[in-house]
């Protein structure tokens, strides 16, 4: 516990960002996050070198917030050390709702193996990370944990499906980390791995040929009214175009009616009136990235991704402009449309030929240009493996902290977990 303390001490706590790695599983529906701290840009090498501090962050800021401001109900993985392991500190966490994930620089030692048969007790869970290959750490630690890590970018795929076969056991789960393509997951997918990390799901893959499809148009057209502020009776005509559209605009109102003693609302236009331009704008763009059947489904990578990156961009731009709804609703329409490539496996440019979106959108989403494309550069960058320089020269031309950054996040995570209880 003093080893961890002192760690803390000597690391300022504002100077660290939070991040979270989405899990998924074979559905391709989230089901956990990786939690990290990584070190502001001017403060990397204590990134390098002090994992039980950054432990510590994680774990002293996810206990005063609560774990479900965090994750929500997914479960969080945190990454320990021996000085975290061995410390008290750890006992902080929740149990049912966190997987501790060994570090690859562990070494298996008599003391550290009791120490975690012991937590098990306490029900906690443990993952190992960065396996490769086998090891004495691996071996000594493979019928203790419950979830495997294989690091897909350090095994060649000729070796991977014999690792697999070898690491397999009735109590251990494989996830496939790090993996960057389709094709990678599809791979993986196959060789019965339970759990995918990395950021395939956000990687356009352009389609051939693929065309948007006409409900998709529909929500398109109606985004660009919105935009170039149509009248009502445009806007209305635009929504009655689409069955399905305008009976997901009763629901979604009438559900926010409930329990107001507010009647029901029982017309478009009603509802429209009901709902605003602002919110109408919003539950469109979210609606772009529902299922089949107009669902939206808020443990998609993509969408909680897409949100947040919203919500992110919202918050930046109310801190440096405070009461300047448009613009922050612009900020919010950049960061949810920044995936959509991703989403229709269609080329950014030809989306946008098909809106009539501002220069400034446009100059974002395309050239990650002006005050809109540095705030979209820090959620990219929050997102993946380290801040790295660019993380802060953006936030240095915006005249952001890093402590307001981090603080925009967490209420982003809120703000996105608060959203999935609406819309179900």
């Amino acid at each position: 516990m003093q080893a961890v303390a002192t760690a803390v001490a000597s690391t300022p706590s504002d100077e660290f960002f939070l991040a979270r790695q989405p899990i998924l599983g074979r559905d391709q529906k989230l089901v956990a996050f990786e939690l990290l701290f990584r070190a502001a840009p001017e403060h990397e090498d204590a990134q390098l070198t002090d994992y039980a501090a950054a432990t510590a962050a994680v774990i002293s800021h996810a206990s005063q917030l609560g774990m479900k401001q965090v994750v929500g109900e997914q479960t969080a993985f945190v990454n320990v050390d021996e000085v975290v392991l061995m410390s008290d500190f750890v006992r902080f966490l929740p149990p049912d709702q966190v997987i501790l994930e060994i570090l690859e620089t562990v070494r298996p030692t008599t003391a550290l193996l009791a120490r975690i048969r012991e937590l098990k007790e306490l029900g906690f869970k443990f993952a190992l990370d960065d396996v490769i290959g086998h090891s004495e750490q691996v071996s000594k630690l493979r019928n203790l944990v419950d979830v495997i890590k294989i690091d897909l970018q350090g095994v060649g795929r000729d070796e991977l499906a014999d690792l697999v076969r070898t690491l397999r056991g009735p109590h251990q789960k494989l996830l496939a980390e790090k993996v960057e393509t389709v094709e990678e997951f599809q791979l993986c997918l196959e060789l019965g791995f339970e759990y995918f990390q990395g950021y395939y799901f956000a990687r356009p893959a352009i389609l051939s040929g693929r065309k948007i499809t006409p409900s998709e148009l529909v929500l398109l057209r109606l985004l660009d009214l919105i935009h170039a502020h149509a009248d009502n009776e445009a806007i209305e005509a635009a929504v009655k175009r689409d069955a399905l559209l305008s009976l997901n605009l009763l629901r979604l109102v009438n559900g926010h009616l409930e329990g107001t003693g507010a009647p029901r609302v029982e017309s478009i236009a009603q509802a429209l009136a009901q709902l605003g331009r602002s919110q109408l704008q919003r539950w469109v763009q979210i609606l772009l990235y529902s299922g089949p059947e107009g669902h939206v489904e808020l443990n998609s990578p993509l969408l909680q991704m897409a949100t947040t990156r919203g919500r992110l961009l919202e918050l930046m731009t109310l801190t440096l402009r405070p009461g300047d709804v448009a613009a922050a609703n612009t900020a919010f329409t950049v960061g949810i449309m920044s995936l959509m490539d991703a989403l229709f496996g269609v080329p950014m440019r030809e989306i946008l030929d098909k809106v009539d979106i501002s220069r400034d959108v446009r100059a974002a989403l395309l050239e990650r240009d002006g005050d809109y494309g540095a705030m979209l550069s820090i959620a990219e960058s929050l997102e993946h493996a380290g801040p790295g320089r660019d993380l802060g020269a953006a936030l240095g031309r915006l005249g952001l902290s890093v402590k307001q950054v981090r603080d925009i996040e967490l209420a982003a995570f809120g703000w996105v977990r608060e959203l999935g209880a609406e819309v179900h």
